[in-house]
């Protein structure tokens, strides 16, 4: 069940929202090709879930997930798929 089906109040009075997605906020474990990789940060089912909740509003109407950079680590691509991922589940994919 999303927020619609719960009955929530529509988010910013129905109008469109945005969702800005800072990779930073993850965990390096998660995303280490990031400018300010910082440990502590979110887990990936976190980042995911704030996404998957943004998705079932029903008023996303923009997204942008910032700050990959592969320049910056070694990491064969994994923080491109997890920001792959994030746009996936904003668009209202589920991971569980």
């Amino acid at each position: 069940a999303d927020a619609r089906d719960r009955g929530a109040p529509a988010p910013n009075g129905g109008a469109p929202l945005h969702c800005s997605f800072d990779v930073d906020a993850c965990d390096p474990v998660v995303a280490p090709a990031t400018g300010t990789a910082v440990r502590g940060g979110l887990t990936f089912r976190e980042a995911h879930h704030l996404c998957e909740a943004a998705a079932a509003t029903g008023h996303l109407g923009s997204l942008d997930v910032v700050e990959v950079n592969e320049g910056l680590a070694n990491d064969d691509g994994a923080t491109v798929d997890v920001a792959l991922g994030l746009v996936a589940s904003a668009l209202g994919a589920v991971i569980l």
